[in-house]
């Protein structure tokens, strides 16, 4: 009986060692990681002598719905440099550094590229600020209401799917604060399967806002400093399902992780200015370094597993990506305020599938 299970343990120890489970690529200088950038995408705007302005933030709702935050139009020089590539940041200029026409600041691609939607109806909601900073969805609304956070005008507005109706808004349009009614230049959401999110507020103040489904305010923590629970501009904010909440403490280069109700639990340190941060679905941490132009993944007690990206303004390279996003064919989208751009990246065949950024699935869209 011992021969037999020794003989048994050999053979599938045998198997396991002689079938990888992906095939190694030959090659290669892994610029893009595991993705194919997609020339060409998005199109161009469709006004003449205007390009994208710096993109604050993107969604995937469905491989042929993406979501735009583009911070208005940048009017094109009259003389372009031979290497221009549709884009400011080949113009040698970060686009944040441009003076923007706030024009379709939310804008809607297909998979092509192709725009198919423009709620130019608000953009006056941006004007005499920098244009929205995040677009989101949260992945338990059958609605699938769409979220933009304003950071300059201290506001965080969430539509209807198709844009026609202003739901809700808090925070009071130019009135900065850190009381339950007011922000002081917000920057992201994540939310709880029960409708239940979480606000981190942001570049001017330095703390974390809980409200509930219906916007109530419910709690709030963290101060100025670098200790536990304290932030230097807490960024962007995420929740596993374990409902413990990472907030991307960018100055003080670390993600401090929380639970629901602000209770400090553990930090993942050195990590340069992490721009954006998500849970993924298969449950990873994901980070967006601004400084290293990297994506970066950990497991969820902070050691790094892998990472991957190139600065530039080449496609498929990054300047300062903003907010990423996924899709359910497994395509990669980001934003980059800098380089002003959208990209969209698709999986490479033979690229090790573990190295994918997989996006917590929305659930099912309620038909109207």
């Amino acid at each position: 009986m011992r021969l037999t299970l020794l003989s048994f343990v050999a053979i599938v120890g045998s198997s396991l060692l002689c079938t990888p489970a992906f095939s190694q690529e030959k090659g290669g200088d892994d610029r893009t990681g595991p993705y194919d950038a997609v020339q060409g995408w998005p199109h161009p705007l469709p006004d003449k002598g205007y390009i994208w302005g710096s993109t604050g933030g993107i969604f995937a709702e469905t491989p042929n719905r993406i979501f735009i935050a583009n911070r208005g139009e940048l009017k094109l020089p009259d003389k372009l440099p031979r290497n221009f590539n549709g884009f400011s940041g080949s113009l040698g200029l970060a686009a944040t550094g441009l003076v923007p026409v706030f024009k379709n600041c939310i804008a809607i691609v297909d998979a092509d590229g192709k725009l198919i939607e423009a709620w130019t109806q608000w953009d006056h909601l941006f004007e005499d600020g920098r244009g929205p900073h995040s677009v989101l969805i949260s992945p338990y609304d059958p609605e699938h209401n769409v979220w933009v956070v304003d950071d300059i005008h201290h506001q965080v507005f969430k539509f209807t799917n198709d844009g026609k109706k202003l739901l809700m808004t808090l925070g009071v349009r130019d009135e900065p604060g850190n009381d339950d009614k007011h922000f002081k230049r917000p920057t992201d959401i994540a939310w709880l399967p029960d409708g239940t999110f979480f606000i981190s507020d942001g570049y001017g103040n330095t703390r974390v806002v809980k409200f509930d489904k219906n916007g109530k305010f419910l709690l709030t923590w963290g101060t100025p400093g670098t200790g536990n629970s304290q932030f230097n501009t807490p960024h962007s904010i995420t929740v596993d399902r374990n409902r413990r909440v990472y907030v991307s403490d960018r100055a003080n280069n670390r993600v401090q992780v929380f639970d629901e109700n602000g209770k400090y639990l553990d930090q993942f340190p050195n990590i340069a200015q992490p721009y954006h941060i998500r849970i993924s679905n298969d449950g990873y941490l994901w980070a967006f370094s601004g400084p290293l132009d990297k994506f970066l993944k950990y497991d969820l007690q902070g050691h790094l597993l892998y990472a991957w990206g190139t600065h530039g303004t080449e496609p498929g390279l990054f300047w300062a990506v903003h907010q990423f996003s996924s899709d359910s064919e497994g395509n990669l989208y980001t934003a980059e305020v800098f380089g002003g751009r959208p990209q969209k990246f698709r999986p490479r065949a033979g690229a090790d599938p573990s190295h994918f950024f997989k996006q917590v699935p929305l659930m099912p869209k309620k038909s109207s």
